[in-house]
C-alpha cells in the first residue's frame, strides 16, 4: 500500500511549552519563495477556549486495525493525553471508511475503547462515508443514513457546542468536506479551525504536482478543504515528495526511535501500543491493557524508528507553542498565506501577512525541530495515567 513515509533517523531532546492566544480569514495563489515571511511574534495562534476552558476538538483519523502505519495511533494517545489534562474537550474521534476494498483493514473503534478506559473518558466513535465527492461542491444530498452517520455526528456537534470546535483532519479529507459543504453556514460560525495534515508545502508548482499519500486518496475532498469559511490550517506531510532531506521548512514529518518514549509510559499505554504494533485483531482489547508488559515486544518495537507528521498541530490548537532552545524560539509557526487548490489537488500557495484565515506550517529551526517534536511528544505522553 502507498504511504507517506520516508526514512529519517530519530533524535531526542526536552522542550519547553508556552501557552498563547490569537485567531484568522481568506485569500488567493502566485508562486513565490521571495516574499519573506512574517516574524514570530506576528503570528496568530487559534482562538481559545474563553476563561481558559478546554479547546472542543473533533479528531478525524485514518485509524485501522490491523494498522496502516502506527503513527495513526500515536495521534489517537495524544490527543487523548490533551482530553485527559483538560486542555482539549475531545468531542468525538471520526475514522475515514476503508478506501481499499481489498485490504482486510477495519476502522479501530477497540483503540478508542481502549484509550476511553486509559482515561477514565468516554469519547464517541463513528465511521465516515465510503462515498467519494462527485466534484469539489458535492454534499451528497442522495446518500443515505448510514452512509452520513459519521459526517452528521460532525455537523450535531457543531450545532451543539456554545463554543467554536476545531477539526483535525489526519486521513482522507472526504467526510470533513462533505460536512462543509452540508451546512457550510455552520462551518462559517462553529468552526475555529481545520487543522488539515495532508499534501506538500513546495510553492513549487512542479514539485506540488506529485501527490501525497492523503490528497491522493480524495484529491476532490482534499480541494475543498480549502473553500470552506472557516480558518485553515494547513499541515503538508512534505515540503515535497521523495525529497532526501526528511525536514524541511514547509513539511511537518519529524521521527523518533520508539525505544526513547515506549519504556518510560504507563503499563496499559505501553500495552496500547504494543498490541497495536503486533497487529493483534482479536477482540481482546481490554484484557491486552491489563496484562503484564511482555519484554520481548518491547525490545521489538523500542528498536523501530516511528514518523510522525501531525503533533504540532495538537499543542497549537490546544494554545501551546513549542520552543526549540533556550533562546525561547519557536520550532514552528504557521505563516499567512494565499493559496488556492485544483480540482486535482495540486496546491499553489503564496505568503500574505495580510491573510487572516490560511495558514501553512513552517519550521522555524531545521536544526532542532525533530528533537523538540520528540520531546513534545514523549512529554505529553507521560501525562497519560
Amino acid at each position: 500500500m502507498p504511504t507517506r513515509r520516508t526514512l529519517l533517523k530519530a533524535a531526542a531532546a526536552a522542550v519547553a511549552m508556552v501557552t498563547s492566544g490569537g485567531s484568522g480569514k481568506q485569500s488567493l495563489p502566485t508562486v513565490s519563495r521571495n516574499t519573506p515571511s512574517p516574524s514570530p511574534a506576528d503570528l496568530r495562534l487559534p482562538p481559545v477556549a474563553p476563561q481558559g476552558r478546554p479547546v472542543p476538538m473533533i479528531h478525524a483519523t485514518d485509524l485501522f486495525r490491523p494498522h496502516c502505519d502506527p503513527d495513526d495511533h500515536w495521534d489517537l494517545a495524544s490527543v487523548f493525553a490533551l482530553a485527559y489534562t483538560r486542555q482539549i474537550d475531545l468531542k468525538a474521534v471520526l475514522i475515514d471508511f476503508e478506501p481499499h476494498s481489498t485490504n482486510d483493514h477495519n476502522p479501530d473503534v477497540m483503540a478508542v475503547a481502549q484509550m476511553n478506559y486509559v482515561t477514565g473518558l468516554h469519547v464517541p466513535v463513528s465511521v465516515g462515508t465510503p462515498r467519494p465527492m462527485r466534484s469539489r461542491d458535492d454534499s451528497q444530498a442522495d446518500a443515505g443514513a448510514s452512509d452520513h452517520i459519521g459526517i452528521d455526528m460532525v455537523l450535531d456537534i457543531l450545532r451543539r457546542s456554545p463554543e467554536p470546535v476545531v477539526i483535525n483532519v489526519i486521513g482522507s479529507c472526504r467526510d470533513i468536506a462533505v460536512a462543509g459543504k452540508k451546512a457550510p453556514q455552520l462551518f462559517a460560525e462553529k468552526c475555529a479551525g481545520i487543522y488539515l495534515n495532508a499534501g506538500t508545502g513546495s510553492p513549487d508548482k512542479e514539485k506540488a504536482a506529485k501527490l501525497e499519500y492523503n490528497v491522493s486518496l480524495a484529491p476532490l475532498s482534499y480541494a475543498a478543504i480549502f473553500d470552506l469559511p472557516c480558518p485553515i490550517y494547513w499541515m503538508p506531510c512534505f515540503e515535497q515528495m521523495n525529497s532526501d532531506r526528511p525536514i524541511m521548512e514547509y513539511g511537518t514529518h519529524y521521527s523518533f526511535r520508539q525505544g526513547e518514549i515506549l519504556p518510560h509510559l504507563s503499563s496499559r499505554v505501553q500495552n496500547f501500543f504494543l498490541w497495536m504494533l503486533a497487529r493483534k485483531t482479536d477482540h481482546n482489547w481490554l484484557r491486552s491493557l491489563l496484562g503484564p508488559v511482555d519484554p520481548q515486544l518491547l525490545d521489538t518495537f523500542g528498536a523501530q524508528d516511528r514518523h510522525m507528521w501531525c503533533t504540532g498541530g495538537f499543542l497549537h490548537a490546544a494554545g501551546q507553542s513549542i520552543l526549540a532552545d533556550a533562546t525561547n524560539q519557536p520550532a514552528f509557526s504557521f505563516d499567512p498565506i494565499r493559496v488556492t487548490c485544483s480540482d486535482e489537488g495540486v496546491t499553489r500557495w503564496t505568503h500574505d501577512s495580510k491573510a487572516k484565515d490560511r495558514y501553512i506550517f513552517h519550521v522555524r529551526d531545521l536544526d532542532r525541530y525533530q528533537a523538540a517534536m520528540t520531546g513534545a511528544l514523549k512529554a505529553l505522553l507521560l501525562k497519560l495515567p
